[in-house]
């Protein structure tokens, strides 16, 4: 009799192994996923869910060198030939609308059942519209899939004026690409600062003093309160909390994302800001698991933790090829890594800022996080070997205390070399 019911918490090791693994998904993680589960050896079907059109690309590019190229052949993750010579089977533009644990199926919107052994849920997230009227409407640029590029692509060429509402890494970095193509920019912020959840203070400030060098009208402390509709040729008009009116040819609404979590919680699964997933990224149902964009796991410091990023994608699909495949089923444990193209500078960081309690300017270009005495993260701008170096020291088994850091000049690459063990 297959068991259909949740298992106790330590029992998902234990599962048998996956005939059928269905994936909910078509993105990143789910075509890293599925390549592993090759190279790990799973030898029965696997099946890719997605709901865009065409073959599953990168994302990351969009707001950098597709906005430049317009090369979409370039984002890809890999041909048809790829699915066929290793039967994947793709389902494009295809939405699954209900999930039947018990009996371990889903339904698509056209009212298909497909049943699995494994459910993973890799949904990743959307963008999030922010409380402003008028910000959902049509016309309102977003950035987060192929189209979304393309029709923006489109609309610049013929802009002169761009404002961007969000100051985070996609605002950024769309707003370095729209400068250096000579349409006039202003990035509203409504927070004290630039990427506040996700870099220190000075990283911020770093970036805000080179984005207004090269041109661009930054704003912080700007709350932007509607949003108006045009009649074309006219410009957008956007109203700040100020009183203040600003217009644009083109208005990109880039203030976050949300996890696409409604089908795993409707499904009766613990959603929190994502997919609720233990140590070894199953949620309770040992025959559901969720990964990344969506997945919402363990964190170092209790707190759960939705990483927002290609490594987190790519490392999780690894670690859970290899339990779904019976070659492991330990703890899920990866440095989290992050970078953001912004004009010249490419910002890179080991670890979580978020975590530090405490930082250290190394520098101009590198600042390091502490959190109990103990590095958490390393931010760099164009220091490739200080990222990497870094990379490799929050990979040990123990991160090093702020005085032994100290003891080398905060030299990253200097420590790591000197923590090599002897061969």
């Amino acid at each position: 009799m297959t068991r259909t019911d949740p298992a106790e918490p330590g029992e998902q090791n234990a599962a048998p192994l996956a005939e059928r693994i269905l994936v909910v998904g078509a993105g990143h993680a789910a075509v890293q996923l599925a390549a592993n589960l090759r190279q790990e050896g799973h030898e029965g079907s696997i099946i890719l869910i997605g709901d865009e059109p065409g073959l599953p690309y990168q994302r990351p590019p969009l707001s950098k060198a597709y906005m430049k190229d317009g090369d979409a052949e370039r984002l890809v993750l890999k041909p048809q030939s790829f699915f066929e010579k290793n039967a994947i089977e793709r389902r494009e533009s295809a939405r699954v609308v209900s999930v039947d644990r018990a009996g371990r199926t889903v339904r698509l919107e056209d009212g298909e059942t497909i049943g699995y052994d494994h459910l993973v849920f890799a949904t990743g997230a959307r963008n999030a519209r922010p409380p402003i009227e008028g910000a959902d409407r049509e016309g309102i640029a977003e950035l987060r899939s192929l189209a979304h590029a393309r029709a923006i692509r489109d609309r610049l060429e013929a802009s002169m004026r761009a404002i961007v509402v969000g100051g985070g890494f996609i605002g950024l970095e769309f707003a370095a690409m729209a400068e250096a193509a000579g349409v006039a920019t202003t990035v509203l912020e409504a927070g004290s600062r630039l990427m506040a959840r996700a870099v220190s203070p000075a990283i911020s400030a770093r970036f805000l003093a080179h984005h207004r060098l090269s041109g661009t009208d930054v704003r912080l402390g700007a709350k932007v309160v509607a949003i108006e509709a045009r009649q074309s040729p006219d410009p957008e008009r956007v109203h700040l909390e100020s009183g203040e009116v600003l217009e644009g040819d083109l208005v990109l609404v880039a203030t976050g994302v949300r996890a696409n979590s409604e089908l795993a919680e409707a499904a009766g699964l613990a959603c929190e800001n994502g997919i609720t997933v233990d140590e070894t990224l199953s949620t309770e149902d040992a025959a559901v698991s969720a990964i990344g964009d969506c997945a919402a796991v363990p964190g170092a410091f209790g707190a759960r933790e939705r990483l927002e990023s290609i490594q987190a994608a790519t490392d999780q699909a690894r670690h859970l090829a290899r339990r779904l495949t019976g070659k492991g089923g330990g703890a899920y444990h990866a440095v989290p890594w992050f970078w953001s193209d912004q004009g010249p500078l490419k910002l890179q960081i080991a670890g979580l800022t978020a975590e530090a309690r405490a930082f250290v300017e190394a520098g101009e270009d590198m600042v390091l996080g502490f959190r109990e005495d103990r590095l958490v993260s390393v931010e760099t701008v164009n220091r490739p070997g200080d990222h990497m170096a870094a990379r490799k020291i929050l990979a040990g088994d123990e991160p090093p205390s702020r005085a032994a850091l100290e003891a080398v000049g905060f030299d990253l690459r200097a420590f790591a070399k000197a923590s090599k063990p002897e061969a």
